[in-house]
């Protein structure tokens, strides 16, 4: 009887510690939100990487985004994606080729640039990890898993700056293997960004063909 009370205790002192840890998590997740809701607009410069071992793939470039609430202009690879809040505008200038689609919240699990600071309220579960020196900054990393047990997504590690605030890195691990990074290469708030960024005029893409998929 002595014994099973102790494997009891111990095993309430474990689901205590991760409920703490879990409400830990979920605490500093929210401060980040509530940082970044505050700004007006953030411009981000970052490094994206992609690497798969088991397939030899070990891709890295850089990309910039420019955030005003739900819109967004990011420019990666070569492509740029343009959201107006109503509608997606994908220009490829290699291909002279524009594809302009509905925005269906429900139906995108993609990780947008203006869901990046909010995407894990729903569907993961938290977890406090490892805390890192960067370069002179203390990096509390919080580890999101899809309590979806079909997602692509295997996890997600989701670094923090302690002192700022703001999302350091976010690294995805797919069941795959396939690794992506994002790294914060430089964080600026509150820009004199021109009204028109957010807007799509087919006048400067004349000669391009556009591909209506709504």
């Amino acid at each position: 009887m002595k014994r099973i009370s102790i494997l009891l205790i111990a095993v309430l002192s474990i689901f205590s510690a991760n409920a703490q840890d879990s409400a830990k998590a979920k605490k500093l997740l929210n401060e980040v939100s509530s940082k970044v809701k505050s700004y007006d607009n953030m411009v981000i410069d970052f490094k994206y990487s992609l690497e798969n071992k088991a397939e030899d793939v070990n891709q890295e470039t850089r990309g910039d985004v420019s955030i005003n609430g739900d819109k967004y202009v990011l420019n990666l690879m070569g492509t740029t994606q343009l959201f107006d809040g109503k509608k997606i505008y994908t220009i490829i200038p290699e291909d002279q080729e524009i594809n302009i689609s509905n925005y269906v919240e429900e139906d995108d699990n993609n990780i947008t640039p203006s869901k990046m600071f909010t995407f894990y309220q729903d569907g993961y579960t938290y977890k406090w990890d490892i805390t890192q020196d960067i370069k002179g900054r203390k990096i509390q990393y919080i580890k999101l898993t899809p309590m979806d047990s079909n997602a692509d997504v295997k996890n997600i590690l989701l670094g923090i700056d302690n002192q700022t605030k703001h999302i350091y890195n976010l690294i995805q691990t797919q069941d795959n293997g396939t690794k992506i990074t994002i790294t914060v290469r430089s964080f600026k708030t509150n820009q004199p960004l021109s009204k028109s960024l957010f807007s799509f005029s087919e006048d400067r893409y004349k000669d391009f063909y556009i591909n209506r998929l709504d």
